[in-house]
């Protein structure tokens, strides 16, 4: 019964790491098919404002959320399976995309802050 639901749990955290691995690869698809779009109206006329940073800050935001949806999957996987080396890794990779979270949330402010009608653009 114990095993059944520990199995359940794994089987919840891989979901939910998919999910974020697709949210990130949709996020780059979505990214490139933007910058296509922008360079060829870039093309057709020169004078047109620099919109890479709204790219930028679309796939910052696709990076967030996915590497959201993978820490929890982590979290998950680590209190079913509370192995002191288990823990050890948690704490390394919640580290490290605290700082990368960090980081790109900064990016992200600075983008909004230097562009501040991301809406209509």
């Amino acid at each position: 019964m114990v095993t059944g639901i520990m199995d359940a749990f794994n089987y919840i955290a891989i979901g939910i790491s998919i999910a974020g691995s697709i949210i990130i690869i949709w996020g780059i698809l979505i990214t490139i098919f933007s910058l296509l779009i922008f360079e060829k109206d870039k093309i057709v006329n020169p004078k047109l404002a620099n919109g890479s940073e709204v790219i930028r800050h679309k796939l910052g935001a696709y990076l967030l959320l996915g590497l959201d949806f993978t820490l929890a999957a982590d979290i998950i996987h680590t209190i079913h399976n509370p192995v002191l080396k288990e823990l050890y890794v948690l704490a390394m990779i919640v580290g490290i995309r605290s700082i990368i979270n960090f980081f790109l949330l900064k990016e992200l402010a600075s983008i909004k802050s230097n562009k501040p009608d991301l809406q209509s653009g």
